[in-house]
């Protein structure tokens, strides 16, 4: 694995502020299909994606930080040793989505940065499951991040990888496609609107450089390590790309490397879907990709667990309460992770070692 603007208007940051709501500038930018007017709560998405289907609606609901989100945590959390293979333990990590604070604090607290935010766990591996940016204060930091660990986790006999999100998709569209149409399925779309709308800060388009374009291009898609099928997206639409993990990489480079806007918009549509292991036929859908690619279980992020577990309150609700997400999310008869903790909705950012207790 290799690891290497249209904007609109200037608009006040929060720093602190964690939910899914987007830019103020979002509704002056740009055309785009079904828009949510400012204040208004998008319904949930559907657990099956019509044929067709566009992120041109806001990907997730808004939730306010008062939310009533109440997380029943999977027991299945206690790490176990790892195989005695030479190599250091395994740990992942959910989307990050711009929050590098609580990133850095996450990996501290797990022994692989030291107090000065450098490489210290020696032979360890390190794999993140994407979505580095948007929504959040610093996407582009966390991609600073991640690039220097990958060089200092090298130097110390380790390593730390990350996988293509559906927002480095999106953040490499807006940026390369701009305001040009694409045929979304669903009427006139464009990168720009959509990027906007699903969380894009200026700061961090304004901050973009080649070196974090070409990094975020060269990411692959799917990985397989010590049995966990690591993907981004808890989506069956990996299939549509090949049939092994490497043919998956390839073709997903390939699309970006031929630059054909509504090429890349399709894999952005798909890589987008989510809630294909939930609920009836779930561990089916999590089998076929294990047995196409390989692995015993897989480990994703994408969909915040308490949207997996269905416990997102409302904002009529008049009782609610910040997340409580302690650890990963254990589903489909045990074969599916989630690590998504919803750091964009005040939840946690999870960094966590593998394998899980069986």
């Amino acid at each position: 694995m290799t690891q290497g603007a249209g904007q609109g208007p200037e608009v006040e940051r929060t720093a602190t502020l964690r939910d899914f709501r987007v830019p103020a500038y979002v509704h002056e930018t740009g055309p785009y299909v079904h828009s949510v007017h400012p204040g208004e709560v998008a319904p949930p998405p559907e657990e099956t994606y019509p044929e067709g289907y566009t992120p041109t609606e806001r990907d997730l609901p808004v939730i306010n930080r008062g939310d009533t989100v109440q997380v029943t945590v999977d027991p299945e959390t206690t790490v176990t040793p790892p195989a005695s293979t030479g190599q250091g333990p395994l740990y992942v990590v959910g989307d990050v989505h711009g929050y590098l604070d609580q990133l850095v604090a996450a990996l501290q607290e797990k022994g692989l940065l030291d107090a000065a935010g450098n490489w210290c766990a020696g032979t360890a591996r390190l794999w993140f499951l994407g979505d580095f940016t948007d929504r959040g204060p610093d996407g582009i930091g966390v991609i600073d991040l991640v690039m220097r660990l990958s060089a200092e986790a090298a130097a110390a006999g380790g390593y730390c990888k990350a996988l293509m999100g559906n927002h480095e998709l999106l953040l490499l569209g807006a940026k390369r496609f701009g305001d040009t149409p694409v045929n979304s399925g669903a009427g006139t779309a464009t990168f720009q609107a959509a990027w906007l709308l699903n969380g894009g800060q200026k700061t961090d388009m304004d901050r973009l450089q080649d070196h974090h374009l070409q990094w975020m291009a060269r990411l692959d898609a799917v990985e397989e390590v010590d049995g966990h099928l690591l993907v981004h997206s808890d989506t069956t639409a990996y299939l549509d790309y090949g049939r092994s993990i490497e043919e998956v990489n390839d073709t997903v480079r390939e699309t970006l490397t031929r630059n054909d806007a509504d090429e890349v918009w399709d894999l952005f549509r798909k890589f987008t879907k989510r809630f294909s292991f939930r609920d009836e036929g779930g561990a089916e859908a999590v089998r076929s990709l294990l047995d196409t690619y390989g692995g015993t279980r897989i480990v994703h992020g994408h969909s915040p667990i308490p949207y997996l577990l269905g416990e997102v309150g409302s904002e009529e609700d008049e009782d609610r309460t910040d997340p409580v997400v302690e650890g990963p999310h254990v589903y489909a008869d045990g074969l599916a992770i989630a690590m998504d903790g919803g750091v964009t909705m005040a939840g946690k950012l999870l960094v966590q070692q593998l394998p899980l207790a069986t």
